[in-house]
């Protein structure tokens, strides 16, 4: 992920572990089975943002930054994620990945979930050789990302509509960033006061991270999201605008047309997609959400309070402005 550091040092220092961790994931997904070897290489090799990893290497440099475990505990959170991916393009039927056609749409169905497995398996594998605190922690983060992905499918059941979408946020998107964060500074000895600040910073920061995607789809003119604009308005997934948007009991014209539009799920009618896509970027629940996302980083920045001020901090604090202005 592009993110400017603005220190050479630790700059060169990121990108060395994270040029460690790239060759350790193409090392991690081998298998002798060709069939396998190429369709866990797959989302390997059309790359992504890394951002699970970069969190990894940023939380090390709170110690002993050069440490190999690092780079293994970097391992773990992304393979983790790539697994993840496999299983969410069967369950949303994804026809591309990352400008790619997805696994499930190259192969099958039943091939990308049991290469999501494999690489499940690969992930655990690494973090045994990690000890079983590694083992256990990411035990349950994987735990909470199956509690999230099940809470997306059913639901909201009784729950509040947006509260129920925070928390699928919470435990899809921050589980996993919390866990990066916090192999970081663990693997590198950090203290445990700061290991426990930036696993609260990476809770925060992960579901800052999700929303802003969530908000680029609709505010965002070009697809720089890796999809194109309002592919989630077409797809009826009710992202966090348009629940606010919903909720809204705003009587004026626009407000009004936009619910309508919004009520009956998925906006498939080119013509009302463009209109409820134009009513979103200009509605009051934009800026709602646009305000969410903005809490949850100055969320994650205050987290950040108990560490050393130094370059990897401010890298930190960094990355929370640039999650909050990336939806503007």
């Amino acid at each position: 992920m592009n993110i400017p550091l603005f220190d050479p040092e630790l700059e060169s220092a990121v990108a060395a572990t994270l040029v460690r961790v790239e060759e350790g994931l193409h090392a991690a997904v081998f298998s002798g089975d060709p069939l396998i070897a190429e369709a866990a290489r797959h989302l390997v090799d059309a790359g992504g943002k890394r951002f699970r990893p970069l969190l990894v290497a940023i939380s090390a440099q709170f110690g002993e930054y050069h440490r190999p475990e690092v780079v293994s505990a970097a391992e773990v959170v992304e393979l983790t994620h790539l697994a993840t991916l496999y299983h969410d393009d069967v369950m949303d039927e994804a026809l591309l990945r990352r400008g790619a056609p997805s696994a499930n749409a190259r192969w099958s169905n039943s091939v990308a979930i049991l290469v999501g497995d494999f690489l499940f398996a690969r992930a655990a594998d690494v973090a045994a050789q990690l000890g079983p605190e590694a083992v256990r922690i990411q035990a349950s983060t994987f735990s909470r990302l199956v509690h999230g992905q099940i809470a997306e499918t059913v639901g909201p059941r009784d729950a509040p509509p947006v509260e129920h979408y925070l928390y699928v946020l919470a435990e899809k998107t921050g589980s996993l960033m919390a866990t990066s964060a916090r192999f970081g500074a663990m693997f590198s000895g950090a203290p445990t006061d700061q290991v426990e600040a930036l696993a609260r910073y990476g809770e925060a920061m992960g579901i800052a991270f999700q929303l802003s995607d969530d908000l680029i789809d609709i505010a965002s003119e070009s697809p720089q999201s890796g999809k194109t604009p309002g592919t989630d308005l077409r797809e009826g997934v009710p992202t966090l605008p348009v629940l606010y948007a919903l909720a809204s009991d705003e009587t004026d014209a626009a407000s009004v047309r936009l619910r309508d539009l919004l009520a009956d799920g998925p906006v498939t009618d080119d013509d009302r997609h463009a209109e409820a896509l134009g009513l979103l970027r200009e509605s009051a629940a934009l800026k709602r959400a646009r305000e969410t996302v903005r809490g949850y980083a100055e969320q994650a920045r205050e987290h950040l309070a108990p560490l050393p001020d130094t370059a990897a901090r401010r890298a930190l604090e960094h990355l929370c402005e640039f999650i909050a202005d990336r939806t503007s």
